[in-house]
């Protein structure tokens, strides 16, 4: 079993928090939601997916 660092664990919890919000409103993906372009839940849980993939180098959404 691999080690989590910290970006992995806030990944971790945000997408939980996430999926929380999802299952609440009875939704399947936040595309759904009156609110997922002002949705601080879900901006906070992309923000951790970025910085997980990047592990806190900064940066932002360049491919």
């Amino acid at each position: 079993m691999a080690i989590q660092d910290q970006w992995e664990i806030a990944l971790e919890q945000k997408t939980q928090e996430l999926q929380a919000c999802q299952q609440e409103r009875g939704l399947k993906s936040c595309l759904g939601c009156p609110k997922v372009n002002a949705c601080e839940l879900r901006d906070a849980y992309v923000r951790a997916v970025y910085e997980s993939m990047n592990k806190g180098s900064g940066g932002g959404f360049e491919f």
